[in-house]
């Protein structure tokens, strides 16, 4: 019987040209997962500024939650291979919007939309693509809103537009999404009918709970056109007040 002899395993770092290639994508790579962080960074500044302000002056918070990620480089590549994108990180980047995310969640489904507009209505942000799966769900029940976003992240070589998926949705949809999430990968996305079935109902339960817990809201603390801004700054208390009253009327408070 004649023996195999294994082939030893090829090391491509013992090529000259391979180590010169490793270097450099090195860098490069790690210059654009960087990107992605920075431009996550910059997307959870502006929602916390967001939160900050509707606490101050309008006395009322709509963000419950907010969590983030940027894609590992091993999902990166294999989601760049599945799309068939060219083998550059520039092509990686346009055609992969989903690299960096964010989640917001909300109290009510009002709240949704009015974080996106005052989101994306800042002068530094591009909106690239927006789709509501409130207004229109997904037919196994999904509900959330899904905005791509482009920010500029300010490097030492310059500013570069990053691309940013924004995930809008109430508690209950969140709920009901980390379910599906948590179901469908234990079934290998061949979930069974019966579970179909029971998450589409679950999916009508919790916009049933999350349209009457926004109509109770609204009955104890009426709409926002009924909601005046006022002032809530530790700082800004009546001896400020008497100051500013009398700067505005050109007096002499000494």
């Amino acid at each position: 019987m004649e023996s195999v002899v294994k082939a030893e395993p090829t090391d491509l770092l013992s090529n000259p040209d391979m180590v010169v290639f490793a270097r450099q994508m090195r860098a490069e790579f790690a210059r654009f997962m960087l990107g992605y962080e920075f431009a996550v960074d910059e997307v959870l500044t502006k929602v916390s500024i967001l939160r900050r302000e509707f606490l101050h002056l309008r006395q009322y918070n709509p963000i419950e939650h907010v969590s983030s990620r940027v894609k590992t480089p091993e999902s990166i590549l294999d989601k760049a291979k599945r799309k068939g994108c060219e083998p550059s990180l520039d092509s990686i980047r346009e055609q992969l919007t989903d690299i960096a995310g964010v989640r917001i969640t909300c109290s009510f489904i009002a709240d949704t939309y009015a974080v996106l507009d005052a989101l994306t209505s800042q002068d530094d942000i591009r909106v690239l693509e927006v789709k509501d799966y409130i207004a229109n769900p997904k037919p196994n029940g999904y509900k959330s809103l899904h905005a791509i976003i482009e920010i500029p992240v300010f490097l030492s070589t310059g500013a570069v537009p990053v691309a940013v998926e924004v995930q809008i949705r109430t508690i209950a949809m969140d709920f009901w999404a980390s379910l599906e999430h948590k179901i469908f990968y234990k079934y290998q996305g061949a979930v069974p009918d019966n579970l179909v079935a029971d998450l589409a109902a679950a999916a009508d339960a919790a916009d049933s709970l999350d349209r009457r817990m926004e109509q109770l809201h609204a009955e104890v603390h009426g709409t926002d056109d009924d909601t005046e801004e006022v002032e809530s700054h530790p700082d800004i208390n009546d001896a400020i007040m008497r100051r500013l009253w009398e700067f505005t009327r050109g007096e002499d408070s000494n």
